[in-house]
């Protein structure tokens, strides 16, 4: 028999198995129906879904989010400027600028290679006028070149201080050009020729270039003198050697062996030249320098700088004479002036016809196209005597 001890303990373990079992029945009935409702709710859900996709409806969720206000429109940017076409940048209708004449010197000496133009280029004149101040002869020019529009550019250097401008309708009106100080027989007044030199150069029509004073005149009408220019198959450049103290006496040694003594030269300051020597003339960095650095007072570089540069690298297409007549006779570092009394058709027959010389390989008589010094008080008998002499200023 067991004793009661025994009996005890598999009372206590048929308890006990009895309390496990039951736990175990309720685990499972509980997971079973935990498992029941998530698959119906995931059922259920599925098939919202799937209806208020089918009806295009929308799910939005919302989170909060930092409201900023909302930038102002920027402002309205101005129109675009038309494009310009080539002519816009081959013939150039205003004469000013902003450009430095570093900047100057370096546009200007551009040049096509293509030879043939893609526009119907026409030939022209460049008259430059290096003046003080006021064009005092401008009505003479004005008989001038009335009728030849389309044939000519002007450019005049002024004082910068200078501030009156020639008036609407005027062929000189907005002609000027960005400038500085000229002062007689310094580098600067150089300066002021390869700048209306590198200014006249940006229009690609420009074909021949003069170089002028405010005391200069035209003793033939335009269409001669346009004709004989273009023509021309030399520059008209003067450039002899003068062995004297105001010649050979202003080389430096200094400028060797850039520049020889047996290379200097000296000529007229007004010369006239095509746009292939204008050209070099402004991109030259060779003898400008050494000119710029040893050629002061008494060596006055506008006398001397052109007629060497010629003279050593272009003597074959130079004419070696100016167009412009001037009067030494009477000596003195200045030419002679001619006040009102003075002008007569006489004189200006004689300044037109005085002398022989050389136009393409022929002999001709016509060799002075302009002439100076004239004073502001002769404007009234030139323009009397000019369609008489002159053959300009018909009414």
């Amino acid at each position: 028999m067991k004793s009661n001890q025994q009996q005890e303990q598999e009372q206590q373990a048929h308890h006990l198995n009895r309390l496990f079992f039951m736990n175990s029945s309720s685990m499972q009935l509980f997971n079973l129906l935990s498992a029941s409702l998530l698959f119906g709710f995931g059922f259920a859900l599925g098939i919202i879904v799937s209806l208020c996709l089918q009806q295009g409806v929308s799910f939005h969720f919302q989170t909060t989010q930092l409201v900023l206000p909302s930038p102002s429109p920027p402002p309205p940017q101005p129109p675009l400027p038309p494009p310009q076409g080539l002519n816009a940048f081959a013939e150039p209708w205003k004469a000013w600028h902003g450009m430095t004449d570093e900047e100057l010197m370096w546009r200007a000496s551009m040049s096509p290679r293509i030879e043939r133009y893609p526009y119907q280029r026409v030939p022209k004149v460049a008259f430059m006028f290096l003046t003080k101040g006021p064009l005092a002869l401008l009505p003479l020019w004005e008989m001038f070149f009335k009728g030849a529009e389309g044939r000519y550019s002007i450019y005049v250097h002024a004082h910068p201080s200078f501030n009156e401008t020639a008036p609407k309708g005027s062929v000189f009106h907005e002609r000027r050009v960005p400038s500085k100080v000229v002062e007689w027989g310094k580098l600067n007044m150089l300066e002021a020729e390869r700048r209306l030199l590198a200014n006249a150069l940006l229009d690609f029509s420009n074909q021949r270039f003069i170089l002028l004073s405010e005391a200069c005149i035209p003793l033939f009408d335009f269409s001669t003198i346009y004709d004989y220019l273009i023509n021309s198959t030399k520059n008209n450049i003067e450039s002899y050697d003068d062995p004297t103290s105001v010649g050979r006496g202003r080389y430096n040694p200094h400028m060797n062996p850039h520049i020889r003594l047996d290379q200097w030269r000296k000529g007229s300051q007004w010369f006239e030249m095509d746009r292939n020597l204008a050209l070099e003339v402004v991109a030259d960095n060779r003898f400008f320098p050494v000119f710029a650095k040893y050629c002061r007072p008494s060596c006055y570089v506008d006398e001397h700088y052109i007629p060497t540069f010629v003279n050593i690298r272009f003597w074959l297409r130079n004419s070696n004479r100016t167009l412009t007549w001037v009067d030494w006779s009477k000596g003195g570092p200045h030419p002679r002036r001619f006040g009102r009394t003075e002008v007569t058709p006489e004189l200006l027959e004689s300044m037109r016809n005085g002398k022989e010389c050389l136009y393409n390989g022929r002999r001709t008589n016509m060799c002075n196209l302009f002439a100076r010094k004239f004073m502001p008080n002769t404007l009234y008998r030139l323009m009397k005597f000019a369609p008489q002499v002159m053959g300009y200023g018909h009414n």
